[in-house]
């Protein structure tokens, strides 16, 4: 049985997979009563989208009673994500399937894929 759902972790890229996966989350966030921890790893891959445009975007959707942090990092994109849902003691991931840069027609991202073998919390997969 899975425990209460306090602290949903969404990593975010500027991508429309990783919108997709920020709505998701929002709305589990409301039913839950959870705070969200967006983290915006920066690689080559997103270098022409800031995180800050991206977290802009993102602050527009929040309702103002919902408690949200931003986490910026850089480096391994998957490793990155695991270890600030590690930090913030996350109990789910919210994420896209692909994120940016990734050939149409692959199923799932290396990244999604490599959280989901890693990760100690379940993750959700937003298509």
């Amino acid at each position: 049985m899975m425990s209460a759902i306090k602290k949903i972790l969404v990593p975010v890229d500027g991508s429309v997979g990783g919108c997709k996966a920020v709505d998701e989350a929002l709305f589990i966030a409301e039913k839950c009563d959870a705070e969200l921890d967006f983290v915006y790893v920066a690689s080559n891959i997103n270098k022409d989208i800031p995180s800050h445009i991206v977290f802009d975007r993102i602050w527009e959707k929040l309702s103002d009673e919902r408690k949200a942090r931003k986490h910026v990092k850089s480096g391994h994109i998957a490793k990155s994500i695991l270890e600030v849902a590690d930090e913030q003691g996350s109990d789910m991931i919210v994420m896209g399937s692909r994120g940016l840069g990734l050939l149409k027609g692959v199923l799932i991202g290396s990244v999604s894929q490599k959280v989901i073998e890693e990760a100690k919390i379940p993750v959700m997969v937003v298509k």
